[in-house]
Formats: structure tokens, sequence, C-alpha cells
């Protein structure tokens, strides 16, 4: 072994191993903590070390903070908090600064004890970014003493700057002791850190960079949030292209009046409202692991206070900006306090309006307002602040704290109710305003709607050539129409004088459809009365099926109460389960019951006596009985309908057509079992493999009477 080979070996000692085994795996998988290593995970590092002295001024203090980016491209963090601690942790036997800066999942943000809300959590932030930093210095002053320490991709030692501060310049790990060095004496009074790091290029490729204007927008967002913060960002790096290419450039950014301040910066139309400011705090309580004396993590109810702040303006346009925040850090993909947010605003919406129905000329049949139409220019700032948030990942773009939903729903329905019910005339100028805006869009989006689907409907009927045989209804209205598919052209002009034709649409079919579980794809395309179905439907078949394309809201199978009947009933249900699944999904396919007996009963005094339908054999009996028991009597014979094309067009109507009176029989597959046996059920007996279905019919073949069938 030579000499330089045993030196390694020597300096590399376990306590290097128990400094680096963590910060390894963030050098190894930094995407798992920064999003990314492109600029945007760069800026993610940054965003870190800032919020760490924001915590502080959401503490009470701090007042300042600088960001400087510098020439060699690192960054430097100050802030005039209280300092990291610099004193040691007795049960690791480190400084508080090392400790910080080398541990995962350490910091003074677990306990609760330190910082009421943060938005640090996890208590890796820090010790991330020095593992993703070719070098990283931090000083503190605290107790009157400046301490300094240096790390070099995570590792504690002393750098040579002879020639200047660098990565590069020669560096000496810590062996047998770290050393958090004193290097200047500060009044006791004055306390804070200051963090200067450079990033790694091993990890971040040279494209990655620091973005000045990434920079000043989030510094302007947090001195929104923090009234009384001052945040001065500074640039020497002289980048082409940038605010500071001709030299140093320095902005400095403080505002008192907090997030009502933020949504008047936001807001770019005309108001309709002033900015109103929504304010409450309510408690939850959650179970947490917690440490016990012996060390040993233990589950503990704790309770919880959320702190909920909302500023709300609506304006005269039609754009909605809504930016959510959890103790400052900002969550763009929202999270359960923005869900709890819109849900407050839609249902306090409707009680208002549902109130004042009468001025605003709102009648039940235009339906209810949506979100969307709340959402209808719109701006809105929405905080709340709370210990130990749980956010889906360390880049805590989305809050997944469950109970924060109902604290903001309620918060916002009360603070928004008195605002809209008050009796200032002002108030009460501005809240009748707002919902007329919000009845004008949902009347708009009403309209919107109606003339879609007239030009869609026009479209279907005067170009795609639909069949001539459908006889279409008048309603523009989906969701409300129905689509029969009647057996026979007998049955359909009886049905045509049945129906409503406002409403209700007939497609004839002749005899019975294609098998479609056992025919080939150009087959079922080359059947008339499949691609009829299919087209008068209009939402597609197969992969391409599209739900909210089709043209009626429910499709009603009317066949005959006979064998054939129930045969072309199966074969229309194999066709829409395996080419129109989604329609059988939403509950839209169902299933007429007509009836198989007419009894007429005797009239008296020259009146027309009373009649009863029945649905089966076994019911026919017993009205037969009951009226036997009762002595009352009925016509002979009794009317046994063969098919609907023996019924009278009044007959058909109030006993399978009048919504008022009819019985449909919903096809539904309610989870994924249904489904799952529908397929065994369809593939057995309309499948290809014979053997299976032929042993189905002789095991069944027992329990048939054969006075049932109809022969």
């Amino acid at each position: 072994m030579s000499t330089a080979t045993a030196n390694a070996a020597s300096s590399y000692t376990a306590r290097h191993l128990s400094v680096l085994e963590g910060l390894e795996a963030v050098r190894k998988r930094p995407g798992m903590y920064i999003g990314s290593t492109d600029s945007r995970g760069l800026m993610h590092c940054l965003w870190e070390i800032i919020d760490n002295a924001v915590d502080e001024s959401l503490e009470g203090h701090a007042q300042n903070i600088e960001i400087i980016l510098y020439p060699d491209s690192s960054v430097e963090v100050r802030d005039d908090g209280r300092g990291i601690p610099v004193d040691t942790v007795a049960s690791l036997g480190l400084s508080g600064v090392e400790v910080v800066f080398t541990k995962l999942h350490a910091g003074g943000k677990f306990g609760g004890g330190s910082y009421a809300a943060s938005g640090g959590l996890h208590g890796v932030g820090a010790s991330v970014v020095n593992a993703l930093s070719a070098r990283l210095d931090v000083e503190v002053d605290r107790g009157g003493k400046t301490h300094r320490m240096s790390f070099h991709r995570g590792e504690p030692g002393t750098f040579d700057d002879g020639a200047g501060a660098s990565p590069d310049s020669p560096f000496e790990p810590f062996t047998s002791s770290s050393e958090l060095a004193v290097v200047g004496k500060v009044p006791r009074t004055r306390t804070g850190t200051r963090v200067r790091y450079w990033a790694d290029r091993q990890i971040f490729p040279v494209t990655a960079h620091f973005s000045y204007e990434d920079l000043i927008a989030r510094a302007r967002q947090t001195s929104f949030l923090v009234p009384g913060l001052t945040l001065t960002v500074r640039d020497e790096r002289r980048l082409p292209g940038t605010p500071g290419e001709e030299g140093p450039v320095e902005e400095v950014f403080r505002h008192d009046g907090g997030v009502v301040d933020f949504a008047d910066f936001l807001a770019t139309d005309a108001s309709v409202t002033d900015t109103w400011r929504l304010r409450g705090t309510e408690t939850f309580t959650e179970i947490v692991q917690q440490l016990d004396g012996k060390g040993h993590l233990r589950p503990q109810e704790v309770e919880r206070a959320c702190e909920v702040e909302i500023a709300l303006r609506w304006g005269i346009g039609y754009d909605t900006n809504v930016r959510s925040f959890v103790n400052i850090i900002a969550t763009p993909k929202g999270g359960t306090h923005q869900a709890g947010f819109e849900q407050g605003l839609v249902k306090t919406l409707r009680k208002q309006i549902d109130v004042n129905a009468r001025r605003l000329k709102v009648s039940a049949k235009e339906g209810k307002v949506e979100k969307d139409d709340v959402l209808a220019g719109l701006t809105a700032v929405v905080t709340v602040r709370f210990p130990e948030p749980q956010f889906e990942g360390q880049t805590k773009e989305v809050l997944g704290t469950a109970p924060v939903r109902g604290i903001v729903g309620k918060v916002v329905e009360r603070e928004l109710t008195a605002l809209l019910t008050s009796t200032k005339r002002h108030e009460k100028v501005q809240a009748a305003a707002l919902l007329e805006k919000v009845v004008g869009e949902m009347r708009a989006r009403v309209s919107a709607r109606m003339h879609k689907e007239i030009s869609r409907r026009k479209n279907a009927l005067e170009t795609s050539t639909l069949p001539a045989k459908l006889a279409d209804c008048r309603s523009d209205d989906v969701d409300n129409s129905e689509l029969f598919i009647v057996e026979g052209d007998s049955a359909l002009g009886t049905a045509k004088l049945a129906r409503s034709s406002d409403f209700q649409a007939l497609l004839p079919i002749r005899g019975k459809i294609l098998n479609v579980q056992k025919a080939s794809p150009a087959d079922i395309l080359k059947n008339a009365e499949v691609a009829s179905i299919i087209q008068v439907i209009g939402a597609g078949s197969g992969r391409t099926f599209d739900l909210a394309q089709r043209r009626y809201g429910k499709v009603v199978l009317m066949t005959d109460a006979d064998v054939d009947g129930a045969h072309i009933r199966t074969l229309l249900l194999t066709l829409f389960f395996r080419y129109m699944r989604p329609l059988v999904e939403a509950g839209r396919v169902f299933a007429a019951v007509p009836p198989l007996h007419r009894v007429e009963m005797a009239g008296s005094g020259g009146k027309k006596g009373e009649v009863v339908y029945t649905y089966s054999e076994a019911e026919l009996t017993n009205l037969l009985k009951k009226l036997e028991r009762s002595g009352k009597k009925y016509k002979e014979p009794i009317q046994r309908y063969k098919g609907l094309g023996e019924m009278d067009a009044h007959q058909l109507a109030e006993t399978t057509m009048d919504p008022a009176r009819r019985t449909l029989r919903r096809i539904s597959m309610a989870d994924e079992e249904s489904v799952n046996e529908a397929e065994r059920v369809f593939e057995l007996l309309m499948g290809n493999d014979v053997a299976p279905r032929k042993d189905f019919i002789v095991a069944g073949a027992q329990q048939i009477d054969l006075d049932r069938i109809d022969a």
C-alpha cells in the first residue's frame, strides 16, 4: 500500500461515516428532496435557507433579511434572528450548528417548542442544501461572539482561504472532533445567522443558475405575507440581460398591510367589491409520534391551533387568481386549505342567492351556482398557519392536513356571511353587486351550454345523416332527454302517439341485432342496426366513447314482454356493455317494464270499470284471488299482451312511457366486482365458447315450467 493510500484510509474515520451516511443519500437522490437538479432545484435550495430566516421573523425575532448573489456563483442569506444554537447537543456531542447542517430530520421545528408555525417541518432543509453544496460557510452571532463553521459537500472541516473564499480552496476535514470556531466579538444584543454556499456542480449542471426575477418575486411575496419584515435582494453578478448588468443592483421590500396589500397588488381589473379580510382561529386534534423520556416514539393526541387569514376581492373581469400559503410557504398546487376556501365560498354564496332569489329573479329551473360562477373575477390570498403541517413531499406544493379543509370552510362561511348580510350601506351595496355578478355568471354559463348543445344537436342532425327512421325530440336539454330503442316498426307507430315529443326520441330496430360479443369489429361496423344506435347516441364507441358527447340523458330499451323481447334486450345490453360501457357505468341505460296483462273491472251504473295492469303470471293470480275474495267482477277474457304493438297509445303511455306512472329498470354496475361478474355472464351467454353455455342451459332446464313457454 502506498503512503498516499494509507493516509487517505487513515483519514476516513467512523466519524465521517456517521456524518455523511444520511447526506450521501441526498447526493445520490437529490430529486427526492429538491424536485430536480436544474435551475428550479437550485432555487429550491435557496428557498430552504431563506425560509429558515423567515421562520425567525414569524416568531417575532427577525426584522431584516438580506440575500446577496455574488459573482463567483455563491449566494448568501443574512438575518438578525436569534442565531442557530451554538451549544452542544448532549445526545450527539455536536454543536447545534453542526447538527442542523449535517443531520437529516434535525432542527427546532419538530417538537413545536421553538416554532409555533414554520415553513420547515421535515428538518432536512439546511442539511440538504449543505449536502448539495461544494462549500457552505455559516456564521452565527450569539452570546456576544461570532461563531463560524465550514463544510465541504456536507463534511465539516476548515478551508485554507489564503487566495480568497472558494470551494476549490484546500480543505482539511475534522478527524477526532469538530470545532465551532469563535472568530470575533459582537455586542451581546446583536444576534443573527449568515449562510453562504456554492452549489455543487457535480450535482447541478453549469446551465443551472439563480433567477433574479424569481428571487425578487419571492421576496415581494414574503414581504406581503410577513408584515413588518424588510427583505433586501442584492445582485452583484453583472449577468447580461439582468437588471444588474451595468453594476450591482439592490431592491428592498416591506409591506405593512399584509395579505390585503397582496390581493390589491395581484388584482388587474376594476373592483366590484373592496378587498375583504377574513380571519379566524379554530382548533383540531391529530395523532402524532413524539419522543418519550426514553427516546422512543409514541403516538400522542395533540391539539393544534390553526390561524386562517384570507384577503379576497371580486373584479369586473372573468379571470381567477387564487394564491394559497401555509406558514408563508406557497402551495401552487393547492391542497386542503384551498379546497376548504372554495367550498366555503360556494356554500355561502349559494345560500345568500337562495335568500335573495326573489330580488335577483332567480328560479329553481336555472339550476344552482357552481364553483366557476363564484370564482370568476376573484383575486384571493389564502393563508393558514399551524404547527407541523403535512405536505406531499419536501417540495411542499400541496397541503395534505385533512382537518384544515373544514376549518377554512367554517371561517370563510362565518366571516363572508357577516359581510354579505351587513347593515352598513357601503357593504350592502357591494354585497348586492357581488350576488348580481355571480348570478350573471351562472346565467351566462347555462346559456353557453345550451347554445353548445343546440349547435351540436343541429350539426349532428344536419351533417351526419342520422337514420331517417329516428323520431327525434325537440328538447335541447341533453340531461332531461330520453331515447327509446323500440322493437319493431309496429311498436314505433304506437310509441309515436304515446311519447312526449318534447323530450322523448324513438329509434326502431328490426328484429335481433348483431351479437357483438362474437362478431369482429369489421362485422359490427357493417351492421346497419348497430351503426344506427352508435350514431344516434352520438358519443362514439369503444375507447373513443366520450360520455359528455352523448345526445340523450337516458337510453331506454323498450322490447316486448316475451322470450324474443328478452333476447333482443340482452343483445342490446351486450352492445352497450362492450362498446359504450361508460353509459352503463353512469346509470344512463334503462329497460322498460311493459305489462303482461290488462284486467278491466266490471263497471256499475254505466260507469267504466277500473283497469289494473299486472307484470307477471304470479301477480295476475294474486290479483284474481283478491278480486274473488272481495266479490269484485272483471271482464273476460283477460287481455294478454303479446307485444308492444298490441297496446293502444294511451295504454303504452301510462304503463311504459309517462315518467309519472311508468316503471324503468336501471342497468347498473355498482363496483369492480359487478363488472367482473358481468364480463363472466356476457362471455358465458353470448361468447364463442358453446360448451359452457350448453352446460348452463342443461343445468337450468330442470327449473323451467313447460306451461311458461309461449309456444
